[in-house]
């Protein structure tokens, strides 16, 4: 069952070894991905996924132990998906090269760089990687069938929004833009899964927001659960939507 759940954004750019010497411009937006993962550990969870956007081969399960970096991004920092298994050090039946060389997608290692910033130990960790064209009902499946167990799950989930805010957005100006990140705003400050569930799939991409699918993971797995939220940031630095809610 999921007891809480933290939404943050997922640039690279909130690592400050990228943003380099404009890493102070998201300062607030890391302060309030730590105070979101302080709810997260508050509530006892027995099992944390992390959920982000992914390309393909970036898409699936995860384990524990799995490596990622930034190095795409023009610096050294690299990272580990919660602590490895004890007996990670032994090849799984079926294991070959393929499956060791698998990497984070960027998403998910800018997740397990917030989990090693804030020395996450609460849990166990796992990470889920989910294709921003995953069909709505098929993000509320895959959220339901995450949340079906007994045990106290939480789910970090990252995902950005609109990134058509402004004329020097990467996706260039859209007036639709403000009106969509309003209402995914809305959502998460108000854990409200129905309208999470009801965003447009086609008009997020459009406007180039690599958080819908993730949100609606969320939304299925949240179906039902009775939590509350709380909208901790919501602003849009560089034309892109980011938002950091936290549910309880």
């Amino acid at each position: 069952m999921l007891v809480a759940a933290a939404v943050c954004p997922c640039p690279p750019l909130l690592v400050p070894e990228v943003a380099a010497g404009a890493a102070h411009e998201l300062d607030a937006a890391r302060a309030a991905c730590d105070d979101a993962l302080a709810v997260l550990a508050a509530a006892r969870p027995e099992r944390l996924v992390l959920v982000g956007p992914a390309e393909r081969p970036g898409r699936g399960p995860f384990p524990a132990g799995t490596p990622g970096s930034l190095r795409g991004f023009g610096v050294d920092v690299e990272v580990t998906l919660g602590a490895a298994p004890a007996q990670a050090e032994k090849a799984a039946p079926g294991s070959g090269p393929e499956e060791a060389a698998r990497e984070l997608p960027p998403s998910l290692t800018v997740g397990a760089w917030l989990l090693e910033r804030t020395a996450w130990q609460a849990a166990p960790v796992e990470g889920l990687g989910v294709g921003e064209p995953l069909d709505p009902e098929r993000c509320a499946a895959a959220g339901r069938e995450l949340s079906a167990g007994g045990e106290r799950l939480a789910l970090l989930v990252l995902g950005d929004g609109s990134a058509c805010r402004s004329a020097k957005a990467p996706g260039a100006f859209d007036g639709r833009a403000a009106a969509f990140d309003e209402a995914v705003a809305r959502a998460l400050g108000a854990a409200d899964t129905a309208a999470l569930a009801a965003l447009d799939a086609d008009l997020a991409a459009e406007l180039h927001a690599a958080g819908r699918s993730c949100w609606q993971v969320l939304a299925g797995a949240a179906a039902g659960s009775g939590l509350a939220g709380r909208l901790l940031y919501d602003e849009a630095p560089y034309g892109v939507g980011y938002f950091v809610a936290a549910w309880s």
